[in-house]
């Protein structure tokens, strides 16, 4: 349109010049032209206001986020919006705790946020309800920014459902004033040393079915099949899950072992009275605290089970971004998932309140390589935890274990009836679920 009303005018200006004086024709022309000119510009800066206005899309999007993460959730969602002014965006935030989250968005998916964190351990049950959006905005970009596990534990057939926030797993801390970096590599080694009649040597929670699995899968178990994927099948109860309990037995029969009940262990190792513990980074800055320049954090140990030298591998479990199915922005909601989840936004996020990143290419910043625990956290989920299951009978897993792991602790199954205990965990945990 612009084209032809320019041409028209010029053709106009042309026409002026030949009925009249050379002279006179060429200013005629001239102010002619200059005419045609001037409003096929003021065309055209109509025309790009109309098309501006058109692209620009009213969005509304409501995120959830943790207490302690609101101030720095809005900062990036503002930063968001600055850096897409293709959308005219107006923010809703609700404080909803990450554990929460899921059931929140159950309970009324109409009024959930449409961007959400969540554990990854909840995208069977999501799916299966029809409540979480695949991400499928920019994906292979997305995939490739994270480790292999961080992407399996947001994903179900290959399909992938949230931006890795953090790793939500454990690690090993340990009092470099009592253990060398050689010496937390093994249970053994850490067992045989003396520290002092008032000292215990290793603590674990055997009774916590997000602990216990990593003896099983230690010594070569699998959990619903070799991916994770089919809920009728655990070989816990064959001769390795045999051996891992009779190893468990032992362990928790040592007098230099401690049983993490009640947050005991914690309270024993900022005192000097526990060499090392099992934990998360939720324990950094109390330990840090407590023991200075003398803390240290690894991968978990290996253990010696029948005879085999075992390297012990939790859940590789990750809080992650997602967004609702039901919202009314996808592909806003998407962008805005994986800016909260992406590098900007971690290494902020990082050193705003310490959280640790997922991003491969943060791994190697000098500030996240300076933090012992998100160190240990990111090598261990990295390299040697296991993906959590993906099927949705993973909700009958945790009781029937935590049943069989408080069994071992208190006394309840001796070596005399370990196969049946054993059996029964594993019969619980495969049951299927009710129609």
């Amino acid at each position: 349109m612009k084209k032809k009303l320019l041409s028209a005018l010029l053709c106009a200006a042309m026409t002026a010049t030949m009925l009249i004086g050379c002279g006179s024709a060429e200013q005629a022309a001239t102010e002619t032209a200059d005419k045609a000119a001037d409003t096929a510009a003021e065309t055209v800066v109509e025309d790009t206001e109309a098309a501006t206005t058109a692209e620009v899309e009213k969005v509304e999007l409501k995120v959830w986020s943790p207490e302690d993460e609101h101030d720095i959730t809005v900062e990036q969602c503002e930063a968001f919006a600055a850096n897409h002014p293709e959308y005219e965006i107006t923010f809703t935030y609700e404080n909803v705790e990450n554990a929460d989250s899921i059931t929140q968005l159950k309970n009324d998916p109409d009024v959930a946020a449409d961007v959400f964190v969540y554990p990854t351990g909840g995208i069977p049950e999501m799916i299966e309800a029809g409540l979480i959006y695949p991400i499928t905005v920019d994906v292979e970009n997305v995939k490739s920014a994270y480790g292999e596990n961080a992407i399996k534990s947001c994903s179900s057939d290959g399909v992938l459902y949230g931006i890795p926030q953090t790793p939500n797993a454990f690690f090993m801390y340990y009092n470099k004033s009592l253990f060398t970096e050689d010496e937390v590599k093994s249970i053994e080694t850490m067992l045989a040393k003396d520290l002092g009649s008032d000292v215990k040597n290793f603590s674990f929670t055997i009774s916590n079915s997000w602990y216990v699995e990593s003896f099983f899968y230690a010594n070569g178990g699998t959990l619903y099949g070799d991916d994770g994927t089919d809920g009728t099948q655990c070989s816990w109860n064959d001769e390795k899950g045999v051996a891992v309990g009779k190893y468990l037995l032992d362990l928790v029969a040592n007098d230099k072992y401690v049983e993490d009940i009640d947050g005991i262990a914690a309270s024993m190792f900022q005192e000097g009275k526990l060499g090392a513990v099992c934990s998360g980074t939720w324990s950094s800055e109390d330990f840090k605290a407590a023991l200075g320049d003398d803390l240290g954090a690894t991968v978990l140990p290996t253990a010696e089970i029948d005879g085999k030298v075992c390297q012990l591998s939790n859940f590789a479990d990750f809080k992650a971004y997602g967004v609702k199915s039901s919202t009314l922005y996808p592909k806003a909601a998407q962008q805005l998932a994986e800016w909260l989840g992406g590098e900007e936004s971690q290494l902020k996020r990082f050193e705003a309140i310490n959280m640790t990143p997922t991003v491969t290419a943060l791994l190697e910043n000098e500030s996240v390589q300076a933090n012992v625990a998100a160190c240990a956290l990111s090598e261990m989920t990295g390299n040697f935890s296991t993906p959590q299951p993906t099927t949705s009978q993973i909700s009958q897993y945790w009781a029937p274990v935590e049943a069989f792991g408080k069994g071992i602790v208190n006394g309840d199954i001796t070596e005399a009836n370990l196969q049946e205990s054993i059996d029964s965990m594993v019969e619980g945990v495969t049951t299927k679920l009710a129609e």
